[in-house]
């Protein structure tokens, strides 16, 4: 058929099928094209019509030093149809070394990894229809229509540009059935690029890297490289609806779903995260490497049409000179509008309220099932832990975050903590530790106490990891020791730590992920460990002061820089899950940052930036959050109250519990983001942060002020992990200080103890004097109503005159105003009986304030800092 006949017959057809006519009428009477183009001042997409249809002819960005290729121009249309509904049988995939089926046996993997392993997600099921378009017109608003008769669909794709956002290229593709059937629509490839010319690709919340590897469980499961097949990510784990590719010319090209394409996981009154509506990948349909999206999916919801029946598919190309990240930004806040989100948020309750409930929990034994225990001499103390435990009968017991332990006792002075928590705690911790020699002497026996079988053990299985030794024996010893530097006995169990763990390091600077406990072999040989073990050196070396601890420390960063940072490999910290990439990443990049501020080596900081960017990966920033009502438990809600998006999920992937349970509600890397942003002036840092941080009422327990876990279980409160209000208490101290720090430029501010094992990268403060407007003080708590559910507070205490510091964060995106309310006798301890002098510190002036008035007005702009000073 001549170019003209075929022109001549997708006009025709778009006046048969008006709905084909996405964007608008067709030019009366037209001509033919000789060619199309489509151009702005960032980007140029030309095509050609060659004998089989219209080809892409040339694919680039626009530069002020020339035009650079996007790579191997295409435009080829997949369609892929199906007659019957596609077999889910799964295909068995193995780790090298093992000759048990992938993920052998973790029960809780399986179910996800035999999903992700179906003919459909292997991109494997279904018949391909492949074509380069034959009809081509301009519409009346000067977009491109593409027209296609296939023996089982008519398609026709409009393209056009988006004139807010140059360098993005919008396209509505729409099929119409021939025949009854399944259907999948594939983002037609711009271009495609070989191994060799890939500097990254990313598909978020899944995979990164910039070379294949050819067993799928490790690069699928874990991320580490790319899959060497076209396979299909989910929206349920995919934590930015975009496949992104970067070649080596640094021409990135994402391809973006439209918001509403994917499924909203809580649709009207309930989490719906089983419906799969939209597929991502990698590679398109015929294994080349280029960023390809599909919608409805091959035998998912949607797909299943009746002749004449049409399903439409609604995509961006965003085309840049730049890296994955800047497109991954883009997205993030221009196509699904992370600041429009930020403004619609409105606090129900401060976050420093909560704080102040959230003591009260962990003080009453019944709600926070506190238990102790006789074992090896002593009385242990920790909450009831009913989560999996492998072995467990209900009898498991942990205590999380020992730094928010102590550093809450020290700010309360709280008998209940002080007398009735604390010690027994640290025999927990001394218990924990195996002191007899051998090749375990210093280790962890295990971060969970089984009562009725009266032994410690892992998550999944009686092993050993040397991560587990920084978290359970360096990091929680070291937090305790920044409070108590005189406790002579827990210095010397911190040493015997640190020597098992320079014991262990290889001599490339690396660890095993685990040891069998009764043969002492190396587990998990398929990986190395890729997680911040070396972190456990420094926390030794800043408390016993020897140098040996920090080149050790130095040694496993070097290498993680070179094995883990730049290849975007990483491995998790969660057991039961077979340690799938987690928020161990999250803690990878503080560990780098604290080890850069001791060492002042620029590579560690820089480390640190990257893998925070990685970490980024991890955050749902989906759906786009909006003001519709929805329904939680009959009560209604507003979709911005309970969207998952900018929150990060506990490990998401092929086999995470992101899969079925969404992200959770533990923002530990909240207070890293703002930091993040306050090293690099990186805004996405600073409202990632505050997207998870504020305004999550709706998933806070009304009675106990503990927020769910999961973000599934909305507001139903600690469930079977009573420990992590712990950790609660952990993450919004350290968010609340990171903000006061980067609002203040640095006039706020207090030392920061270590890491907190396992979950994330908060730390705990109140252990030494910090600043505050050019004085020496200390953390303080409580004592302060801040009159606004959106106004946040702090409180410190001058080190050497009579006043206190009440720090004012407005945690919203427009103005506050507020009456702030001081108690005298709960900041002074009974010192006073009212105050002397009341002064506002609001940018760079100080004003003086009636200090009589019990309620002082406050004014702060949109997420603005105040300081009210009290003198006495």
């Amino acid at each position: 058929m001549s170019r003209t006949a075929r022109h001549i017959f997708g006009a025709a057809r778009g006046c048969m099928v008006a709905a084909l006519c996405v964007a608008g009428d067709l030019l009366p009477g037209a001509e033919a094209p000789e060619a199309a183009a489509l151009s702005d001042s960032a980007v140029r997409l030309d095509w050609t019509e060659q004998s089989d249809g219209w080809h892409l002819s040339r694919v680039a960005v626009r530069t002020p030093s020339g035009e650079i290729s996007a790579g191997a121009s295409v435009g080829r249309y997949t369609l892929l149809y199906s007659p019957s509904a596609p077999d889910n049988t799964p295909t068995p995939f193995f780790l090298p070394g093992h000759p048990e089926p992938f993920p052998g046996e973790f029960i809780y993997p399986t179910k996800k990894w035999q999903a992700a392993t179906s003919s459909v997600s292997l991109n494997a099921a279904g018949e391909e229809r492949t074509f380069f378009p034959a009809g081509l017109e301009r519409t009346a608003t000067g977009a491109w229509l593409f027209r296609q008769e296939t023996d089982v669909a008519t398609l026709a794709a409009e393209w056009w540009l988006d004139a807010s956002a140059p360098g993005d290229v919008e396209v509505a593709v729409t099929i119409t059935a021939k025949r009854p059937g399944w259907f999948s629509i594939a983002t037609p490839t711009l271009v495609e690029l070989t191994p060799s010319e890939l500097q990254w690709a990313v598909v978020p919340g899944y995979f990164q890297g910039n070379e294949l590897n050819p067993n799928l469980p490790l690069a699928l499961a874990y991320g580490h490289g790319l899959p060497d097949r076209p396979v299909l990510a989910r929206e349920r784990s995919v934590s930015t609806l975009a496949s992104i590719a970067t070649n080596r010319a640094g021409v990135t090209l994402a391809v973006v779903a439209a918001p509403g394409t994917a499924a909203d996981p809580w649709p009207e009154d309930k989490a719906m995260r089983d419906v799969w509506r939209l597929g991502l990948s990698h590679m398109n349909r015929q294994g080349r490497l280029a960023p390809t999206l599909y919608h409805p999916v091959l035998g998912e919801e949607g797909s299943q049409l009746a002749p004449g029946e049409q399903r439409t598919f609604r995509f961006r190309y965003v085309l840049r000179q730049g890296d994955w990240f800047a497109a991954l930004k883009h997205v993030i806040n221009d196509v699904y509008r992370l600041p429009d989100f930020l403004a619609l948020k409105q606090p129900a309750r401060s976050l420093s309220d909560r704080l102040a409930a959230l003591h009260r929990y962990v003080t009453d034994d019944r709600t926070s099932l506190w238990r102790t225990e006789e074992f090896g001499g002593l009385t242990i103390g920790a909450q009831a832990y009913l989560g999996g435990i492998l072995g467990a009968d209900k009898d498991g017991m942990k205590n999380s975050d020992y730094g928010a332990m102590w550093m809450l006792a020290k700010l309360t002075n709280d008998p209940k903590l002080v007398r009735d928590r604390l010690p027994f705690a640290r025999n927990f911790k001394l218990a924990q530790q195996q002191t007899e020699p051998g090749f375990f002497q210093g280790a962890a026996r295990g971060q969970y106490f089984l009562s009725k079988s009266r032994r410690f053990t892992e998550e999944w299985g009686d092993i050993a990891e040397p991560v587990a030794l920084t978290y359970y024996t360096m990091l929680d010893l070291g937090n305790i020791l920044l409070f108590a530097p005189e406790d002579r006995e827990l210095r010397d169990r911190l040493r015997l730590g640190a020597e098992r763990l320079l014991e262990w390091q290889r001599a490339d600077g690396s660890w095993e992920v685990a040891y069998d406990h009764a043969t002492q072999k190396p587990l998990y040989t398929e990986t190395p460990d890729l997680r911040p073990t070396f972190y456990g050196l420094l926390v030794a070396y800043r408390i016993l002061g020897d140098d040996k601890y920090l080149q050790a420390a130095r040694r496993g960063a070097d290498w993680l820089l070179k094995n883990a940072v730049q290849s975007g490999r990483f491995l998790g910290v969660c057991g039961d899950t077979r340690f799938a990439p987690d928020f161990a990443t999250a803690q990878l990049a503080q560990a780098l940052l604290d080890l850069h501020a001791i060492t002042g080596h620029a590579p560690y900081r820089d480390a640190a930036v990257a893998t925070a960017k990685f970490y980024v990966t991890s955050i749902f920033t989906h759906p786009l959050a909006t003001g519709a009502e929805k329904s939680v438990q009959g009560r209604r809600r507003a979709d911005w109250e309970i969207t998952q998006a900018g929150l990060g999920f506990e490990h998401g992937g092929a086999i995470g519990s992101a899969w079925s349970r969404g992200p959770i509600l533990l923002a530990t890397h909240a207070g890293l983001f703002v930091r993040m942003h306050a090293l690099t002036g990186e805004p996405l840092f600073r409202d990632l942060a505050r997207a998870a941080a504020l305004a999550r009422d709706a998933f806070v327990h009304p009675a106990t002020s503990v927020a769910s876990y999961y973000w599934s279980d909305m507001n139903a409160g600690a469930g079977a992990f009573p420990h992590h209000a712990w950790w609660q208490i952990g993450w919004i101290t350290d968010y609340l200080v990171a903000e006061a720090t980067m609002r203040s430029a640095g006039q706020i501010s207090f030392p920061a103890g270590f890491i907190t094992p396992k979950v994330g990268p908060h730390r705990s403060y109140g252990f030494a004097p910090g600043r505050v407007l050019g004085e020496e003080a200390d953390l303080a708590w409580g004592g302060v109503e801040s009159g606004h559910p959106a106004v946040d507070t702090l409180v410190a205490r001058s080190a050497k005159a009579r006043r206190v510091f009440v720090v004012l964060l407005n945690q919203r995106a427009e103005p506050t105003t507020t009456r702030v309310r001081a108690d005298v006798g709960a900041l002074t301890g009974g010192a006073a009986v009212g105050w002397k002098n009341v002064q506002l510190r609001a940018g760079a002036e100080m004003v003086a304030q009636p200090a009589g008035d019990e309620n002082q007005p406050v004014e702060l702009p949109a997420f603005g800092l105040s300081v009210l000073v009290y003198d006495y």
